[in-house]
Formats: structure tokens, C-alpha cells, sequence
């Protein structure tokens, strides 16, 4: 630990708060041929971590593999196969970990020719069926990474996440994505099941002549799978928005809402209903999608819309600086709201954010780790950016691969 660092965090807000939940906390992380670490055991204690170091010392990676730890592709969104150590083709990021029923152990990795087809939660196979994504829980092979949702939940922030409302809709739907895997774990295996009937319907317009009883089949297996999605992403936004107008202090509130044709039906119609709807639409548009391939119509074409609610202004059209300070406010909306809803407080990754925070926000951000009791992960090129963490924090140098106690 850095004696000089280890203070309270200036509270911004002086009114008391409720008894934190408890947090996940990492305690042991091992990584082996993981992008420039060739290996790694690193054991830490319960309370925030501050990683130190230039850039490119591999402060980014390390956050990346414990990204990985949760369903989907972690906080980079990389392919499997190019995660993988210079020269090698496997990886592996394995974590003991701390939760409110004790202690337990995952591991999670590529293995070539590995036989799971629920290898990911994401929009398209972009690996091929030579790496496939395992998954073991306490020593025991799992049903892919979906099974991690019960387990791990992590929220983050990167320098890559300030282009979120730039980017296109795809980032925004994995960003609810991951808070509804938090929320209901079983979010991630319908995500799973939907996106696998698309690619088998795509496929059989694609190879065709289709056969019209196997697509009826195949098409009500995607609407009943996204129309639970969909439910799930509505829950999911409607929560957060309560918890953004809740917040108070040097971050904006944010407003959010969804932009989907099957959300806004579930809003006005019932699910089985909805279901019927999505099926006949998928069916009259079969001639249309086979030409241009995939579906035009889904929930993996929603969007998420953000606004900042005091200048009544789309996040998109904010100055650089306040959409930073909206992508905190989410994120730490995000960690109260699964804290509250699941009882234990998520893992917090936060990738160079302290250095471009000004005083008052950054102290802001400080008493919120603290007050949440939360496991943060934090990067930065100057241990001076870390000043206010609190005062059991654990501090780490990184430099070539390597990792020691400051």
C-alpha cells in the first residue's frame, strides 16, 4: 500500500447512508499465455485495487481478463483467438472469489475444438467452431459463459466507452445486456437462444429452397427467446432510470430508454401476444431477409437512448467532458441498482478514468467506492490520481508483464 494515499475520501455527500451490501471481491487471480502476460498470480485483499503504470504496461489487460470473468467478451469486445499470448493459441483467466455464500472458483478460457455451443453472448460467431470459449466452476465443467451470470457481475468503464453514444447501437445493447445478466442470470442464455435461432434461419434462407414448416419452428423458437429478451432489457432500463433520477451530487442525471419495436410492444401488449406478432413478422419477411441477410426486425435491433435530463439535451450532442461524466453516472447507477437487487455489489473496473476527472468529481467518485463497500479496479499512469481512495486500498505497480506491491 502507498502509506501517503491511504486517507478517507472526501465525502461529497454528508447524509448518512444505508449499511452497504455485501461486494464480490477477487482474491486470487491466475492468467496464463493472456495477451502480454505469460503468466500471473495475484492475490489481493477485499478493498479497492489501484493498478500503476505507463502505457502499454498491461494495466488494460489485467482488467480485460477479470472482464472476462462475466458472460460475453469482456470490456475490449476482442475475438477469442486474439486474446491469446504472442505465439500461442489457448488462454486461460482463472479467479477465487469472495461472495456473500463464501468462497468459490472460476476459470474460463479457449480450447481448440472444445464442444459447447453456447460459447458466447454476443450478436455473430466471429470465432468459428476451432475456439470455443469453456467455462469451469469449482473444478466442474460448466454450460458455457452464460453460467457465469449466477456468479459474477462486473461493471466498467474504459477510455473506449467514451465513444458510447457515438458508436453504433450494438455497444449500447451490450451495455444493457450486461446490467440484465446482473439482474436475471437466465438473461443470458435467452440472449443465447435467440441469436442462435437467427443464425439457423439465416442460414436456411440463405442455403435454401427453405422448408416453411422447419422456419415456422425455427422462428417461433427466436420470438419467444427475444421476446423474453426484450422483457428483460425493459425491466432492466426501467430500474436504471429510476436509480439515475435518484442520484445526487457532481454527476448528471442521466435519462435512458429503449428504442425497440418489440420493447414498446410489451409496453402496450401481452408477451404471448407480442410473440405471435414478432413470428408473423419474421415469417412475412422471409423473401426480404434472404436477400439481405440476418432479420430487419428483433430485439438485436434495438437501441438505447441517453439523454442529460437537467439540459434536456441527447447525450450524443453533450460536450466531451459531460458525456465522461454521464458514463460514471451510469456506471455507478448500474453498481447500486445490482447491488440492490442481488444483495451483493459487482465488481467495478475502471480503466484511466481518475486522471480525467476534475477535483470535485473525482473525490465524488472516491466516497461512492467507499461508501458502497465495493471491489473497484482502477488504472492510472500517477499514483498522485489515486489521492482520496480509501484508506485500505491496495496499490500495484505494472510494468512488462509483471505485477508488484507499491
Amino acid at each position: 500500500m502507498a502509506p501517503a494515499l491511504a486517507q478517507s475520501a472526501t465525502k461529497a455527500d454528508p447524509t448518512p447512508r444505508a449499511r452497504p451490501a455485501p461486494a464480490l471481491a477477487l482474491r486470487r487471480i491466475d492468467l496464463a499465455s493472456f495477451r502480454s502476460y505469460e503468466t500471473l498470480r495475484l492475490d489481493v485483499g477485499p478493498a479497492p485495487v489501484a493498478l500503476i503504470g505507463a502505457n502499454g504496461a498491461g494495466k488494460t489487460n489485467l482488467l480485460e481478463a477479470l472482464s472476462l470473468l462475466a458472460p460475453g467478451r469482456g470490456l475490449r469486445g476482442a475475438r477469442l483467438a486474439d486474446i491469446a499470448r504472442k505465439g500461442t493459441t489457448q488462454w486461460s483467466v482463472g479467479a477465487t472469489l469472495e461472495g456473500s455464500d463464501g468462497d468459490f472458483r472460476i476459470g474460463t478460457g479457449i480450447e481448440r475444438g472444445a464442444a459447447n455451443d453456447l460459447d458466447d453472448v454476443e450478436e455473430d460467431d466471429q470465432d468459428g467452431p476451432s475456439a470455443r470459449r469453456v467455462v469451469r466452476i469449482d473444478g466442474e465443467a460448466a454450460k458455457g459463459p452464460a453460467a457465469l451470470a449466477r456468479l459474477v457481475a462486473a461493471v466498467w468503464v474504459t477510455p473506449e466507452t467514451d465513444r458510447l453514444f457515438l458508436d453504433s447501437s450494438s455497444a449500447r445493447r451490450r451495455l444493457i445486456d450486461r446490467l440484465a445478466f446482473a439482474l436475471v442470470p437466465d438473461h443470458a442464455r435467452r440472449v443465447l437462444q435467440y441469436q442462435k435461432a437467427l443464425r439457423e434461419r439465416s442460414r436456411v434462407l440463405r442455403d435454401g429452397p427453405a422448408d416453411g414448416a422447419w422456419l415456422d419452428a425455427i422462428e417461433a423458437q427466436a420470438a419467444e427467446a427475444g421476446v423474453a429478451v426484450a422483457a428483460a432489457r425493459n425491466d432492466a432500463v426501467d430500474a436504471l432510470g429510476s436509480e439515475l433520477l435518484r442520484s445526487d451530487g457532481p454527476f448528471p442525471k442521466a435519462g435512458v430508454a429503449l428504442a425497440g419495436r418489440i420493447e414498446a410492444a410489451l409496453r402496450e401488449r401481452p408477451a404471448l401476444a407480442v410473440e405471435d406478432e414478432f413470428r408473423a413478422l419474421l415469417a412475412s419477411g422471409r423473401a426480404r431477409d434472404a436477400d439481405t441477410g440476418g432479420a430487419a426486425e428483433g430485439p438485436h435491433r434495438t437501441d438505447l437512448a441517453l439523454r442529460h435530463v437537467v439540459k434536456d439535451m441527447p447525450a450524443a450532442l453533450c460536450s466531451t467532458g459531460e458525456q465522461k461524466a454521464l458514463i460514471l453516472a451510469l456506471a455507478l447507477a448500474e453498481t447500486r441498482l445490482i447491488a440492490g437487487r442481488r444483495g451483493i455489489a459487482p465488481v467495478l473496473l475502471l480503466d484511466e478514468v481518475a486522471a480525467h476527472l476534475d477535483r470535485e468529481r473525482r473525490a465524488a467518485l472516491y466516497a461512492e467506492i467507499d461508501a458502497l463497500g465495493v471491489q473497484a479496479w482502477l488504472t492510472g499512469t500517477e499514483v498522485s490520481a489515486f489521492e482520496g481512495l480509501p484508506a485500505a486500498s491496495q496499490f500495484f505497480a505494472v510494468a512488462d508483464g509483471r505485477i508488484r506491491t507499491m
